[in-house]
């Protein structure tokens, strides 16, 4: 097997497998792991419009949150509000039961990344964190995770 191939198998096998971890520990809240993201970009960065979720997202990229937002929205878990300085634009934010619902999926986000950490214990990240970063550079998903790190930046003091 050559190197790139086995590296590719590799993502992808570690991002299943983080996907089905993830995906089992959210299941008692009822939502899956795309609907999750969604709860938590908003908890970080309500309000925001359609277009401003989308462009953070890193599940759907490239492609309308619409389907996301709206089953969010049914569960009452995100409400719709007309933008005050442009009745075009719509605004999402979480309601009460939608913020709750964030801080357990942090909790168990948490819980995921330590399970990283102990694995990654003694290795050095940085070489592997850099690469990826260059091998997504420039594509949707890339683009959207190079987004929230951006910002992320900007609300450390």
């Amino acid at each position: 097997m050559r190197s790139a191939e086995e590296l590719r198998y590799l993502i992808l096998a570690a991002q299943r497998e983080g996907n089905r971890l993830l995906g089992q520990a959210l299941k008692p809240l009822g939502v899956t792991s795309s609907q999750a993201e969604v709860l938590r970009i908003l908890a970080d960065r309500q309000p925001l419009t359609l277009t401003g979720l989308g462009e953070l997202l890193v599940c759907e990229s490239g492609n309308s949150p619409s389907r996301l937002v709206d089953r969010l929205a049914t569960a009452g878990l995100i409400e719709r509000q007309v933008s005050a300085h442009d009745r075009r634009h719509i605004e999402l934010s979480l309601t009460n039961e939608g913020m709750r619902l964030a801080r357990q999926i942090t909790e168990i986000e948490d819980d995921l990344y330590r399970s990283i950490d102990a694995a990654a214990e003694g290795r050095d990240l940085d070489q592997v964190t850099g690469f990826l970063r260059a091998f997504v550079a420039g594509l949707p998903a890339g683009q959207a995770l190079a987004r929230r790190i951006a910002l992320e930046k900007e609300q450390r003091p």
